[in-house]
């Protein structure tokens, strides 16, 4: 609990001081890139560090490990992060917060009792209802109050409300991939803890590749749309070879080619989607721009794993129901379940790509507070 609750405080003052920071119009493509990059690569570079501390010592170090982490990062901070001068107390929406709070843990819940029940439960489906219900009253609430805690102007734009779900879209699909992707790796195949860390670096490259090109060098040449669409559907493509692993599958030929194309397609949308969720506004707005992208991440992901968790079970349980008992019928319900639900991820990348297509305009990003307008 105390490990989320500060990770949730970290992740978007981080990207709030990228924001504020880099205003220069040449740097500030760079920065984003940057932090794109380290941001998609984590989660699979934290699997190989997971990995060598479970082999080699005990699961217990993935706990303690981020006390080293912790502390490099305030040392870090001390040192090199200014103080900020503050002209003003800002003051809490606490109506705005107990009901969103409410709203996503209602949604999430009921997401989640979907596995142990079925879809028509009435609590899965009046949890999701209530859920449904009270967003609708967050927003009410927060177009009628004087300091709100989300400022609907932040996301009323096309550009930055098409940037939201594009990064809440890409926490539903990456959860997918590490999660299922790993059960494949090591339950499926006999992959070891550590070498299933290193199946993934190849998708850790593609990431950083495409972060720390696609917003200098195509961004500019083809706008957010384009590079967000086409990045989707990349990584659509990776995720549909994925969806062919059998148990005597190769990693060379069937399991690597796929994670490059998903490295290369989410580090482009990663990387232009942060850049456009931040476009256009004032400094005042950039931590709550960037609590939202946070937000709208591990809410994804939590939708996600709640909901593939339910289709895994179903699609192992289908198969198992129409085959002959055996071992060998228990490891291939298990690729089963796998690989449908990295077909469930493939369809979500492709729905992001068309929401991404009709939402966000093929327009230049707005310049933000500092930033100098260029003429193009």
């Amino acid at each position: 609990m105390a490990q989320g609750l500060f990770a949730a405080l970290l992740a978007p003052a981080a990207l709030s001081l990228l924001s504020v920071t880099f205003t220069d119009p040449r740097e500030r493509p760079k920065a984003f890139g940057v932090f794109s990059a380290l941001a998609g690569a984590g989660g699979a570079i934290g699997l190989l560090l997971g990995g060598m501390l479970t082999e080699w010592a005990s699961w217990r170090w993935v706990m303690y490990v981020n006390v080293v982490f912790a502390a490099v990062a305030l040392i870090g901070a001390v040192l090199l992060l200014a103080k900020p001068a503050v002209t003003g107390r800002p003051r809490l929406d606490i109506p705005g917060t107990l009901v969103v709070s409410a709203a996503l843990f209602a949604v999430v819940y009921g997401f989640a009792h979907v596995e142990s029940t079925r879809w028509t439960d009435p609590v899965s489906l009046g949890s999701m209802v209530a859920g449904v219900a009270l967003l609708a009253v967050f927003v009410w609430l927060e177009s009628r109050v004087a300091h709100p805690l989300l400022p609907l102007r932040l996301v009323w734009d096309r550009t930055r409300g098409g940037s939201f779900l594009t990064v809440f879209v890409i926490g539903m699909g990456m959860f997918s991939i590490f999660l299922f992707l790993t059960y494949y790796l090591e339950a499926s195949i006999g992959y070891s803890p550590i070498k299933t860390g290193l199946a993934f670096l190849p998708m850790v490259a593609g990431i950083v590749a495409a972060s720390t090109t696609a917003p200098s060098l195509l961004l500019p040449r083809v706008g957010p749309k384009i590079v967000i669409s086409a990045g989707f559907l990349v990584a659509a493509s990776g995720m549909a070879l994925l969806t062919r692993l059998e148990l005597d599958s190769a990693y060379l030929a069937d399991i690597m080619p796929g994670l490059i194309l998903l490295g290369l397609g989410l580090g482009g949308v990663m990387a232009t989607a942060f850049q456009g969720a931040t476009a256009g506004i004032h400094h005042e707005d950039s931590g709550v721009a960037s609590a939202l992208i946070n937000t709208g991440q591990q809410v994804g992901g939590s939708i996600s794993t709640a909901l593939l968790t339910t289709v895994a079970s179903s699609a192992g349980t289908d198969y198992l129901s129409s085959h002959k008992p055996g071992a060998l019928t228990m490891a291939q319900a298990g690729v089963e379940s796998y690989t449908a639900t990295l077909a469930w991820g493939a369809g979500f990348f492709v729905v992001g790509a068309v929401l991404s297509a009709l939402l966000i305009p093929n327009a230049p990003l707005a310049p933000s507070e500092g930033e100098p307008v260029i003429a193009h």
